[in-house]
């Protein structure tokens, strides 16, 4: 998949959250992982002043993540 078609699918994270899960679903989107995306945020934030607006205008617009389905031969039976 490329970086344009992962941008699409971005979403917020229920697993890897700490605030919002913005940073934890622009981290499974892209190839940079959650962790680089909360310091570049702390960063624009303190150098900047300008990270926590980019984080809060991305926390209201990102849908939030799909779940997903259970994997199949889970042993689960509907009915």
């Amino acid at each position: 998949m490329s970086f344009w078609s992962n941008l699409r699918n971005l979403s917020k994270s229920k697993s890897d959250c700490v605030i919002g899960g913005v940073c934890g679903g622009l981290g499974a989107h892209t190839p940079i992982p959650a962790w680089m995306w909360r310091a570049a945020f702390l960063v624009a934030l303190l150098v900047f002043g300008t990270g926590g607006l980019v984080y809060i205008i991305l926390w209201i617009a990102l849908p939030e993540e799909k779940p997903q389905p259970p994997p199949a031969g889970s042993g689960k039976v509907d009915g």
